[in-house]
């Protein structure tokens, strides 16, 4: 199932650049495994020397949210670089 997931995950990714590409974007198709998600997507994202990350976020909030955590909220305070949030 895991080897599944990344495979789907590596071709939303590339779906993803093409488009980006297509709108005269340059941008890399890059997917990490990682149980700490937020720590992986600001050292993928400093390796690598991006520009901007750009993050979905679901928009919980109070207790939802406590309990949850957010990985977008991570990145938004711990990292160095531009992060554009989705909702």
């Amino acid at each position: 199932m895991e080897k599944l997931w990344a495979e789907q995950g590596q071709a939303l990714a590339d779906q993803v650049s093409r488009a980006a590409t297509k709108a005269g974007v340059s941008a890399k198709a890059i997917t990490v495994k990682s149980d700490l998600v937020a720590e992986a997507i600001l050292s993928t994202a400093k390796k690598n020397k991006c520009d901007l990350v750009v993050m979905a976020s679901h928009g919980r909030k109070g207790l939802k949210r406590i309990l949850l955590g957010s990985e977008t909220q991570h990145v938004l305070t711990h990292g160095s670089l531009p992060v554009l949030v989705l909702r």
